[in-house]
């Protein structure tokens, strides 16, 4: 399938880069990305997965957009609060690009739906905001050998890790057992340009993986603080006892074109 006069249009600043030309943006067009949570990391990301071509993107949420979430979910407005954010996000990346395929779970993840979910897409995205659904997506990534970017932020901080099967240590060969969440209806605070930062890298990590070009943060969590505007690249080993991945078949090697 050759590009559109269109498409040739829209995405120049793509195909004139040697790392991505005419073959890169058709893999872009022929991928799929799942994003699991549409709020602070999922809107960024969502945007410029789409802005770059990505021809299937699910969303998933089973939330509502509130006031208190437009200080940062970046793809939700005003005029939103109280519909389902899968319906706010869908319209408005198809506003965006028109051309994308925009699957829609207005569910929250659990362990007897995901497995049918991350099935059907290349990569999985998480955006979420809770130790629980990380786990979830961690452990059904890995048992179905699907490629994940985790994510998480705090305050002026956030971290970030690619975990590819076979390829470096998984979310529990780090964490271990799961950190228990914060009660209900207590809530920590987080400035909005943090989310912004930390979903664009997974936006990043998610097309270098499609296009098979440089180092992916496997096998290594990078942090950043806002207030140094510091990166530190950690490296983590796998864990060889890691009841779910039993360990990488590589010792944290990163992946590499």
């Amino acid at each position: 399938m050759a590009l559109s006069q269109a498409q040739r249009e829209r995405y120049a600043r793509h195909i004139i880069l040697e790392e991505i030309g005419e073959k890169g943006q058709m893999k872009l067009f022929s991928s799929s990305a799942l994003i699991i949570g549409a709020g602070g990391l999922g809107s960024p990301c969502a945007l410029y997965l789409t802005a770059a071509g990505i021809g299937t993107l699910g969303i998933v949420d089973a939330d509502k957009v509130e006031l208190s979430n437009l200080q940062r979910q970046i793809l939700h407005f005003t005029a939103d609060r109280g519909r389902a954010k899968v319906v706010s996000v869908e319209e408005k990346l198809s506003a965006l690009n028109p051309e994308m395929k925009i699957d829609t779970y207005a569910y929250f993840v659990d362990n007897e739906n995901i497995d049918d979910i991350v099935k059907k897409y290349d990569i999985i995205i998480d955006a979420t905001d809770n130790y629980r659904s990380k786990f979830i997506i961690n452990d059904a990534c890995v048992r179905n050998e699907k490629p994940f970017i985790h994510a998480g932020i705090s305050g002026l901080k956030g971290q970030l890790m690619t975990y590819v099967p076979h390829k470096g240590p998984c979310l529990r060969c780090i964490f271990g057992a799961e950190p228990p969440d914060r009660p209900k209806g207590v809530y920590e605070g987080v400035v909005g340009a943090v989310a912004g930062v930390i979903g664009c890298l997974e936006a990043m990590e998610v097309i270098k993986y499609i296009l098979g070009r440089g180092e992916l943060l496997t096998g290594c969590m990078l942090t950043f603080d806002a207030l140094t505007m510091e990166f530190r690249k950690i490296r983590l080993p796998s864990d060889r006892e890691c009841p779910v991945c039993g360990g990488a078949d590589s010792k944290g090697d990163v992946y590499n074109d």
